[in-house]
């Protein structure tokens, strides 16, 4: 069982990102999964949160505890959660957005200009979907082509191709080696 939070801000994308990993774990991972949301009461710009638990039994509480992930995509939602994550857990995190200082030396992070790289692509909504693909390389926790086939019916159908695009460049960024190494790697 993983137990998973994803924070940024309202207009992110978090939700649907959060929405995105329990779909593709429980309808094309043969897993089971849970989502649990929170966000403030500003659509846009106010914290928000979305909390997942994924697990080959089916899940009992739906709550998350402790994370074992921490997805961050703001400076506010780290500050905010980063104290909860479970010792020995994995931290993702926007480089750009998010600036971590000293982590314990338990925390495995790992990095990605999310933002940037969306940007790059020529639409900046994507983010979360470059994110969701860091995600899928480093955690390992569902299979590529599970949330590959999660995004069609996730996103509207105009940007699914563009979507796709940004999943494997989140993806690739990890295959490629560009990624902060965990602490007991660093020198």
């Amino acid at each position: 069982m993983a137990e998973i939070r994803v924070t940024g801000f309202g207009g992110q994308g978090i939700i649907r990102l959060g929405y995105i990993i329990g779909k593709a774990a429980s309808l094309y991972g043969q897993q089971h999964a849970t989502l649990t949301q929170s966000f403030g009461p500003e659509a846009r710009g106010s914290a928000c949160s979305a909390q997942v638990v994924v697990s080959d039994m089916p899940v009992l509480y739906p709550y998350i505890t402790r994370p074992d992930i921490l997805v961050a995509m703001s400076q506010e939602a780290y500050g905010k959660y980063i104290d909860n994550l479970k010792e020995g857990g994995q931290l993702l995190f926007d480089q750009d957005l998010v600036s971590t200082g000293e982590l314990p030396k338990s925390v495995k992070a790992f990095s990605i200009p999310a933002t940037r790289l969306a940007e790059e692509m020529g639409n900046r909504i994507i983010a979360n979907i470059v994110m969701l693909g860091f995600f899928t390389a480093v955690t390992g926790l569902i299979e590529p082509e599970a949330v590959r086939k999660a995004i069609p019916g996730s996103v509207p159908d105009r940007f699914v191709e563009l979507n796709q695009k940004a999943f494997d460049v989140g993806y690739n960024y990890v295959k490629e080696g560009a990624v902060v190494a965990p602490p007991e790697d660093r020198s």
